[in-house]
């Protein structure tokens, strides 16, 4: 999981996205399609047609850091491409890294009464 720092939004890039891109082709698209700062601190996340691949970037502070991850199996929950640019939770991220749909998770296990 990436440390995200108190304060810092993670943004989605709506549709999907050429993933061989590296950092200055993805901070581009930042900056003319989200209508942000690469630099700022914030996370940018963005999804490969197939939707099983995701990079996001992010500007530490020192230096500019690119993160990629592949599910094995299924794919990666997005919103659809009307929506533009989608900002959700740190918590949110980590239930997407995982490959759970961080719209509406649902706990699996529920408590039985102790009799």
């Amino acid at each position: 999981m990436i440390p995200v720092p108190s304060g810092v939004r993670v943004w989605l890039a709506t549709g999907h996205v050429d993933m061989r891109k590296g950092f200055p082709g993805l901070s581009l698209m930042v900056q003319e399609t989200l209508k942000r700062d690469p630099n700022s601190g914030h996370l940018f996340c963005f999804r490969g047609r197939r939707g099983d691949l995701l990079k996001i970037i992010w500007h530490d502070g020192q230096g500019a850091c690119l993160y990629t991850k592949r599910l094995e199996r299924g794919r990666f929950l997005w919103p659809s491409v009307a929506d533009g640019a989608v900002t959700i939770s740190p918590a949110q991220l980590g239930y997407l890294l995982s490959g759970i749909d961080w719209r509406n998770p649902q706990k699996t296990w529920k408590p039985t009464s102790v009799g």
